[in-house]
């Protein structure tokens, strides 16, 4: 029989935006606030995350926010021959702002604002909810470019993302701006279904989560957005139990798994012992539980 449509048109509902654009709104200006130390150097304030996406769901409350640095960036150039290579570092004029510095001054222009509800987590800035404001984690970030073609500053080929560094020093990059984009053409492309199957299947992995069937680490909501990212359009429609069931037998039966991406299409998405990829074991758990609540339900 599988789970019903009424509960499945349920857990597509988009969890609240009101007090989410209210959180918003009042860290954007906290950030872009005169007196802010950084202020006058060229960065960009905006959303990731699932709030972000039109992703979230009842059950997810923070709000995801990032500044991001543009006049000072990182770089991948293992794309690049030894000749450009030795181009780029005749073109690099290094930094003298450091990544601790911009990170201090950002938390200083949160604290101006919002006193002892913001603190300093491993990766992010975090602001406690109050009142009516929600919890929110505030990432800063430096651009990061991937080369692919260098022969200037003026004339290369590259991909832009953003990257930032955990407590203990490692860093991460990112590429917010391409997920985001690349879902919502997906969500045009497949008639406007994926954002509510990806709230389905959030709301399923909350539901597993609560009855002690998966633990939190298995199915994060950026590779749920990954994975539907990646399914073929004719597999959505008609209903939602349709589609429910065609993406758990497609991942099943026909998915070429090793060629996946992210949904930024930056990376792939089922890699072991990378940051960047869902562990594959863990999405296979989750797809399994996906599909043992369907035949139990």
């Amino acid at each position: 029989m599988g789970i019903p449509e009424q509960q499945l048109e349920t857990w597509s509902h988009q969890g609240s935006m009101k007090q989410s654009a209210a959180t918003y709104k009042s860290i954007k200006a906290a950030l872009e606030a005169v007196n802010a130390a950084y202020n006058g150097r060229n960065y960009q304030v905006f959303l990731q995350g699932s709030y972000g996406n039109d992703t979230n769901i009842y059950s997810e409350s923070d709000v995801d926010v990032i500044i991001s640095l543009d006049d000072v960036y990182y770089s991948d150039l293992s794309e690049l021959s030894p000749e450009e290579k030795a181009l780029y570092d005749q073109a690099r004029v290094p930094g003298t702002y450091t990544f601790d510095q911009y990170k201090n001054e950002v938390f200083n222009a949160l604290s101006y604002r919002f006193g002892s509800d913001v603190r300093l987590g491993n990766k992010a800035i975090t602001i406690d909810a109050n009142g009516g404001r929600r919890k929110a984690d505030i990432i800063p970030a430096m651009q990061f470019r991937r080369y692919y073609s260098f022969k200037s500053i003026d004339d290369n080929q590259r991909d832009e993302g953003i990257c930032f560094f955990s407590a203990a020093e490692e860093k991460i990059v990112n590429y917010p701006r391409q997920h985001s984009a690349n879902l919502t053409s997906k969500h045009r492309s497949s008639d406007l279904w994926l954002k509510p199957m990806v709230r389905i299947l959030k709301n399923i992995r909350s539901h597993l989560l609560e009855n002690g069937l998966i633990v939190p680490e298995v199915a994060p909501s950026y590779f749920i957005e990954g994975l539907l990212y990646n399914v073929p359009d004719e597999k959505f429609g008609s209903s939602y139990q349709d589609s429910l069931y065609n993406v758990m037998n497609w991942f099943e039966t026909e998915a070429d798994k090793g060629e996946l991406v992210c949904a930024n299409e930056q990376y792939y998405l089922l890699r072991s012992g990378s940051s960047n990829c869902w562990e594959a074991k863990n999405a296979e758990i989750f797809i399994n539980a996906c599909i043992d609540l369907w035949n139990n339900w």
